[in-house]
């Protein structure tokens, strides 16, 4: 979601972006570059793409860019980089995913400090490494990683709005009036440290019986968390106009996640009007401020976090005045500004 809408921001701005990806199976006719890739062990939905130097640096020879931009540290990436500095070509790259901190997750945690290794060395080639949040750039530029910038990530703040709330939603998701609807939206995975989200849930549940938990997306925990208790609501894939009417249609988010490099859906939840409860990481640090658009916990602490979550559903006054704060945070972070200094830093290592 980020890529397209950099690419959609730069293009609007009259830059020509050519976006080469690993290819995805079944997929209809495309205008960007696609090569072969293979979906991680686990993780399917992901593919990284396999090596494509020659192809890069044929293709670099004939139409040579002003600039490249690697957005993932596979194989593919890696490539990009190589044929990029062969020729000459000034190279950036995005940090996005916390890939070392996935693999505890997916039972290759033994290889973590090969893949932090791995991350770190692929970095430290490029000539700036940009990244979401100010903590991020300090935790990467404490690696010895150079040039690491801060541009930001964006909300669309017309399309994620209050305004798209129906009582029709609420109704399929078994919500009664004046019942309490929590949102939970991501990939049902365990990296997202869902347990901790299901047993806040648990102990609304049990003080609230008018209360429903709602999880949008799907993922390899979707079974799991099926099993859990009565009061849940399993909404799927949700895009676009549909996605921002599941936000504004809740009452509460919970998020509980430790391994995002920011976290889309935290911005998206504020922006439409809700009071959120997550981890004093990531987006959550770098937009909540504790009891003012609302609530951060220590990371990691499940009771802190479950504490809050019960408190924001008791209190209907509070939770409303947070959701208002929330909205009005987001609505100075519109994406044309991060495009805008995106667009700086590829300027500035142009020069």
């Amino acid at each position: 979601m980020t890529v397209g809408r950099m690419v959609q921001g730069l293009r609007a701005r009259g830059h020509d972006i050519e976006v080469i990806r690993p290819r995805q199976p079944g997929e209809s006719a495309s205008a960007d570059v696609r090569v072969q890739g293979l979906g991680l062990p686990g993780y399917r939905e992901v593919r990284f793409g396999w090596p494509a130097g020659g192809l890069l640096g044929r293709r670099w020879q004939k139409r040579r860019p002003d600039a490249v931009h690697v957005v993932t540290e596979g194989p593919l990436g890696w490539s990009a980089v190589t044929a990029a500095r062969r020729l000459g070509i000034p190279v950036t790259s995005g940090f996005h995913t916390n890939f070392d901190h996935y693999s505890v997750h997916y039972g290759f945690g033994f290889l973590r400090p090969a893949v932090s290794s791995y991350l770190r060395s692929f970095h430290r080639r490029t000539q700036a490494t940009l990244v979401p949040t100010d903590a991020l750039a300090a935790e990467l530029a404490s690696l010895g990683i150079p040039g690491v910038q801060v541009v930001g990530r964006g909300v669309d703040v017309e399309l994620f709005d209050p305004a798209r709330r129906t009582a029709s939603l609420r109704a399929d998701w078994r919500c009664p009036e004046g019942g309490l609807a929590c949102l939970h939206v991501g990939r049902l995975a365990p990296e997202k440290n869902l347990t901790h989200v299901q047993t806040a849930f648990a102990g609304i549940l049990a003080r609230r019986a008018d209360s429903r938990m709602v999880w949008v997306g799907d993922g390899p925990a979707r079974a799991g968390l099926e099993a859990a208790p009565e009061g849940q609501h399993f909404a799927g894939v949700r895009r676009d106009a549909d996605l921002a009417a599941h936000y504004a249609s809740a009452d509460l988010f919970l998020f509980a996640s430790l391994t995002e490099t920011y976290g889309n859906v935290v911005a998206e939840a504020m922006a439409s009007g809700l009071a959120v409860v997550a981890y004093k990481s990531a987006a959550a640090a770098e937009l909540i401020v504790d009891g003012e658009n609302g609530r951060t916990v220590s990371p990691g602490d499940q009771a802190a976090f479950t504490a809050a979550a019960l408190a924001l559903a008791e209190d209907d006054a509070l939770r409303r005045h947070l959701g208002e704060r929330a909205r009005a945070t987001m609505r100075n972070r519109a994406w044309s500004t991060v495009v805008e200094r995106f667009e700086q830093v590829l300027r500035e290592v142009s020069a």
